[in-house]
């Protein structure tokens, strides 16, 4: 008798050799965990497009950041726990499209764009569409292992989680009183444009993954309390916390450029010197040795 729903399958990187006694076609649970932690984020933005729909905008905007967070979430437990797949890899994509790409589109064409009719739809659709290549980009680059170490450290454009988060900047704006979506529209088109294209851009920005990794013993309690203030601050103040988040990540996108460029020089010059002392001092190559002459 078959069953009803296939057996899950992992993929390959978790076809390891059994052990505590698990039983042939059984499956950990710590290798469903991160799934769920991007099951439970693909209902956040699902949520958030539900509540776009229904104008309830702060309810949307938490959600998307809510999605955010359980995106940061899923890859480190899955490192953490030893349960990285290619199955979970893509059902991180296909929750990131819809988180990051489809709901901040949503909202922004709800929101502002929607008196535009066909005009407005055509600058959040490209927007999506730019959020699902470079997600796509990115899943193929997690296959090339040829590149160098310290271009681990950035992302080529801006990733998925934080344009979403950031081409929000104009409704924050007005959530603190700073500018009315009446004279916002035609800045808002052009800004939604420039981030869409920034995220397919060859732009290097942080990746932030191997920050906070190890940190030492002195500087727990003020991680401990930095995390709270934030926490605070965000739940307290959301408009003004997330304003502030946005053009500090947009301020820090030239500095990120520098510190790239400054990187690859040095990895230019240090690659350049490596070949010039293999030219200079190549292996010696042994003479054959005369026989020693008796008497």
């Amino acid at each position: 008798m078959t069953h009803m729903f296939p057996p899950f399958d992992p993929g390959p990187a978790e076809r390891r050799p059994r052990k505590f006694g698990f039983n042939r076609g059984q499956v950990p649970i710590r290798v469903l965990i991160p799934n769920l932690f991007t099951l439970l984020g693909l209902c956040a933005g699902l949520t958030a497009i539900r509540m776009a729909i229904e104008l309830r905008f702060d309810v949307a905007i938490a959600a998307i950041v809510f999605a955010a967070v359980l995106d940061g979430l899923d890859g480190r437990v899955a490192r953490l726990l030893k349960a990285s797949s290619r199955f979970g890899a893509e059902l991180d994509s296909l929750a990131d499209f819809v988180n990051f790409g489809v709901a901040p589109a949503i909202v922004v064409f709800t929101w502002a764009l929607g008196e535009l009719r066909s005009l407005g739809w055509i600058v959040v659709m490209i927007f999506a569409l730019c959020a699902a290549l470079r997600l796509a980009r990115f899943n193929v680059a997690l296959d090339n292992a040829d590149e160098p170490k310290w271009k681990g450290n950035y992302f080529v454009g801006i990733p998925a989680p934080a344009a979403a988060l950031v081409v929000l900047l104009p409704l924050y704006f007005e959530n603190i009183g700073i500018a009315s979506v009446v004279w916002l529209t035609p800045i808002i088109l052009v800004y939604t444009l420039v981030i869409a294209f920034c995220m397919v851009s060859q732009i290097p920005t942080y990746s932030g993954k191997s920050f906070g990794q190890r940190i030492k013993r002195e500087h727990v309690l003020p991680v401990f309390v930095c995390a709270a203030l934030f926490v605070a601050l965000l739940l307290t103040y959301p408009y003004t916390t997330l304003t502030v988040g946005s053009i500090g990540y947009l301020m820090i996108m030239p500095l990120s450029v520098w510190t790239y460029r400054k990187e690859e020089a040095k990895a230019a010059v240090l690659a350049k010197s490596q070949n010039g002392q293999k030219k200079k001092d190549p292996a010696p190559k042994s003479e054959p040795t005369q026989p020693e002459a008796r008497p």
